[in-house]
C-alpha cells in the first residue's frame, strides 16, 4: 500500500464508524475513496441533488442545514455526512456547505451499502443517527465484553524467527539473547500458502512451525542431536496459530483444544508475536477480584503497600479492556475499601477489640464508587453514643492513624483539607454527627456547604452499618424539605465551570504548574457530580453513585425528558477521558494526574470533549433557575412581629 493510501487508511481507521471495521474492508475503503477540496463558503451538497457517495471530513469544517435554511449541525474533522440520503435512497434533504477550506473523502454508495451489510457496528452508527457523544459512549460500553478483548493486546514484542537452515545451537542462542521461550522457523514457500508472507526486503517466507524450550529438550537434547543439526529437521510442519483480532478467550480455547502452551499470532499471514499460556493466566489474574483476594491475604500494612504496582496494573488492564467508568470506579473503590478494611482488621489485632462499637466510613469518590487511580483519602469514624473521649479516644486515634498511614503508603495521599478520622472533629459519636448534618442543612454557610458536598456522599467501609445508614436516611429526608439549602447547594455547584471559549476553542488552565492544559476533574467530572448531587438531594435519593442518582432523578421527572441521558453520556465520556489519560501516564512511567493537553488528543476526542462540556454548561445554567433562593417576606411595619 502506497504512502497516500496508508495515510487515508490510518486517518479513517481512527474515527467512528470506521474504527472497528475489518482490516480488509479498511484497505478496500482507502483504495476507493475520492478526494475533493472545497473552499470556504462553497456548496458540497445542494438541496434535492442525487447522492451517490458518503462524505468524510478529512480536514476543515462543514455546515449542514435544514430544507428551510436553518442550521442543523456543524461537523469537523472525522465526521461523516450524506448517509441519511444514502440509507433512504433520497435526494439531498440536508444541504452541506464548507464552513472553512475543507478536504473531503467521498466513499462510493456501493461500498457504503456493503459496509452496512457486513459490519454491524457501522450499520448501527449510521442507521441509529445518534449524537456523536452518545455514539462514543455506546462504543465504549460495547467494548466491555471480555470475550472480545483482542489477543493482540497481550503481545509485547515481535517473535524470534530463524531460517530452517539455521542450526539448533544458533536457534537456542537466539532464544537466550532475546529471553524468549519459543522461536518461529521460516522456510521457502511451499505448496501451502497459509502462512506465507514477505519480509521488509520483499523476500517470500513461509512459517513452517514453532520450536519451544520444551521441544529443544525433547527433540534435541534427549535425542542426542548435534548442535549443528538444522532446525528444519527438528520442527514439525503444520503450524497452529491464531489471528491477531481473535479474542483472548478464543486463544485460550485454541491452546486447550490442541494441548499447546505457545500460540503464534498472525496479522493476516505475517507473524506479529507469540502468546504463551502464562500470558493469558497473568492477564486474567491482573483483575480486581484477584487483587482484592490478595489484599486480605496480607499480614501487615507493609505487605499491602507492596501491592500498589498491582493496583496500577489492574487499573491499566481495565482501561485497555474497554471497561466503562462505572466498572472502573466500582473496582477501584472496592480495592480501596478492601485495603481500609484489612488495615482496620490488622489494627484491631494489634490494639485489641474496640471499647465501643464504631463504623469507619468513606466520603467522596470512594463512597460514590467513582474512585480513580489519582485520589486522596476522605474518611471518618462514627462512634457509638456510649463513647467517652477520656476513656476511649486514645484507642480510636491510634486506630485512625494506622489506617490513614497505611492508606497513604498505598498511594491514597493524606487529605489536604484534613478530612480524615485522625482529625478529632471527624471522630465523633452518632448523635454529634446527626447534629452536624442538621446544622449544615438548616444553616448553610460557605464552610458548611463545603462539608455537605463532601460528607453527603458517604458509605460504610467497616463496622456498624446502621450508624451510617441513619445518616444517609437523615440526608435524604431533611435536604429535600429545605429550599434554602438546595438553593445554596445549587449556587455552590456553579463555582467550577467547564472550559468552553468561543467556537471550537477551550479555555486553558493558567495556574503555573499545568499551563495550557485542561483539568478534567476540576472543570469536568467534579462540577458534573456536584450538580447531579443537588438534583438527587432535591428528590430524596439515597443513592450515592452519580449514575444511580440519575436513575432516581429520572423516576421523579425532575428534569425534562432526555436531559438525564445527556448528563449520563457527558459524565461517562469526561470520566473515561480522564481515566484513559491517567492510564497513558502510567504506561509512560509518569505520575498520573487529572490534566490533558488538548493538542495531544485526537480530533475526534476533542469534538466529544466539547460536546460533553456543552452539556455540563447547559445543565449549570438550568441549575440556578431550578433552585431559586426563596423570597422571605418582611413583616409589615404595623404588624405585631415588627414591634
Amino acid at each position: 500500500m502506497d504512502v497516500e493510501l496508508l495515510e487515508i487508511r490510518q486517518h479513517m481507521g481512527r474515527c467512528p464508524p470506521f474504527d472497528h471495521i475489518a482490516d480488509d474492508l479498511l484497505d478496500e475503503l482507502a483504495g476507493q475513496v475520492e478526494v475533493a477540496y472545497y473552499k470556504a463558503g462553497s456548496d458540497i451538497l445542494v438541496l434535492d441533488q442525487e447522492v451517490h457517495e458518503l462524505g468524510y471530513i478529512r480536514s476543515g469544517a462543514v455546515e449542514i442545514s435544514r430544507r428551510n435554511g436553518d442550521l442543523y449541525n456543524r461537523l469537523g474533522e472525522g465526521d461523516i455526512f450524506g448517509h441519511f440520503s444514502l440509507l433512504r435512497n433520497r435526494r439531498v434533504r440536508f444541504p452541506a456547505k464548507a464552513l472553512e477550506d475543507s478536504l473531503i473523502y467521498f466513499i462510493p454508495n456501493a461500498l457504503f451499502q456493503r459496509l452496512c451489510d457486513e459490519d454491524e457496528h457501522f450499520a448501527d452508527f449510521v442507521e441509529l443517527a445518534r449524537p456523536r457523544l452518545e455514539s462514543a459512549v455506546a462504543e465504549q460500553k460495547k467494548q466491555n465484553d471480555m470475550m472480545i478483548t483482542r489477543v493482540r493486546k497481550l503481545l509485547t514484542r515481535y517473535p524470534v524467527m530463524v531460517e530452517d537452515t539455521a542450526s539448533v545451537q544458533e536457534a537456542a542462542r537466539q532464544l537466550t539473547d532475546f529471553q524468549a521461550s519459543a522461536v518461529l522457523v521460516l522456510g521457502k514457500p511451499g505448496d501451502a500458502p497459509r502462512y506465507t508472507f514477505r519480509d521488509s526486503e520483499e523476500r517470500p517466507w513461509q512459517v513452517r512451525g514453532i520450536l519451544t524450550d520444551s521441544d529443544f529438550r525433547k527433540r534435541v537434547v534427549a535425542e542426542g542431536l548435534s548442535p549443528d543439526t538444522p532446525v528444519g529437521e527438528v520442527v514439525h510442519d503444520g503450524l497452529i496459530a491464531i489471528q491477531s483480532d481473535e479474542s483472548v478467550h478464543e486463544a485460550m480455547l485454541c491452546m486447550l483444544r490442541n494441548n499447546v502452551h505457545h500460540l503464534p499470532v498472525m496479522h493476516r499471514r505475517r507473524p506479529v508475536g507469540i502468546v504463551h499460556l502464562s500470558d493469558i493466566i497473568r492477564y486474567e489474574t491482573h483483575s480486581s477480584l484477584y487483587l482484592v483476594n490478595n489484599i486480605f491475604n496480607q499480614s501487615s500494612a507493609h505487605g499491602i503497600a507492596r501491592l500498589e504496582p498491582d493496583i496500577r496494573a489492574a487499573f491499566v488492564r481495565m482501561v485497555e479492556d474497554g471497561a466503562d467508568s462505572r466498572m472502573i470506579g466500582s473496582a477501584l473503590s472496592t480495592i480501596g475499601r478492601s485495603i481500609s478494611r484489612r488495615l482496620l482488621e490488622l489494627a484491631e489485632e494489634e490494639l485489641g477489640p474496640p471499647p465501643v462499637p464504631y463504623c469507619f466510613m468513606a466520603m467522596g469518590s470512594m463512597a460514590r464508587n467513582e474512585q480513580s487511580i489519582v485520589t486522596d483519602q476522605d474518611n471518618a469514624l462514627v462512634l457509638d453514643d456510649a463513647f467517652d473521649p477520656e476513656q476511649h479516644d486514645a484507642y480510636f486515634l491510634a486506630l485512625a492513624k494506622r489506617v490513614s498511614d497505611g492508606l497513604h503508603a498505598c498511594g491514597y495521599t493524606y487529605c489536604t483539607g484534613d478530612i480524615m478520622a485522625t482529625n478529632p472533629k471527624w471522630r465523633q459519636p452518632l448523635a454529634v454527627w446527626k447534629q452536624y448534618f442538621h446544622d449544615w442543612i438548616d444553616n448553610p454557610t460557605p464552610e458548611r456547604l463545603l462539608h455537605s458536598s463532601i460528607f453527603f456522599d458517604l458509605d460504610v467501609v467497616y463496622g456498624e452499618n446502621r450508624f451510617v445508614e441513619q445518616l444517609q436516611d437523615l440526608v435524604a429526608t431533611e435536604a429535600s424539605k429545605n429550599p434554602m439549602f438546595l438553593a445554596a447547594m445549587a449556587r455552590n455547584a456553579l463555582g467550577r465551570t467547564p472550559p468552553l471559549g468561543f467556537f471550537r476553542t477551550f479555555v486553558m488552565e493558567k495556574d503555573g504548574k499545568h499551563n495550557n492544559t485542561i483539568n478534567l476533574k476540576r472543570r469536568g467530572t467534579a462540577p458534573m457530580v456536584d450538580l447531579i448531587r443537588v438534583h438527587a438531594l432535591a428528590c430524596g435519593s439515597q443513592a450515592q453513585n452519580s449514575f444511580a442518582r440519575l436513575d432516581d432523578i429520572d423516576r421523579t421527572q425532575l428534569l425534562a425528558t432526555g436531559v438525564s441521558d445527556k448528563l449520563r453520556y457527558a459524565l461517562e465520556f469526561l470520566a473515561m477521558a480522564r481515566i484513559r489519560h491517567q492510564a497513558i501516564d502510567i504506561a509512560k512511567e509518569q505520575a498520573p494526574d487529572n490534566t490533558i493537553e488538548p493538542e495531544n488528543v485526537s480530533d475526534n476526542e476533542r469534538h466529544n470533549l466539547k460536546d460533553a462540556f456543552q452539556v455540563l454548561s447547559n445543565a449549570q445554567k438550568f441549575l440556578k433557575y431550578r433552585y431559586p433562593v426563596p423570597v422571605v417576606s418582611k413583616p409589615k411595619p404595623n404588624s405585631p412581629r415588627s414591634r
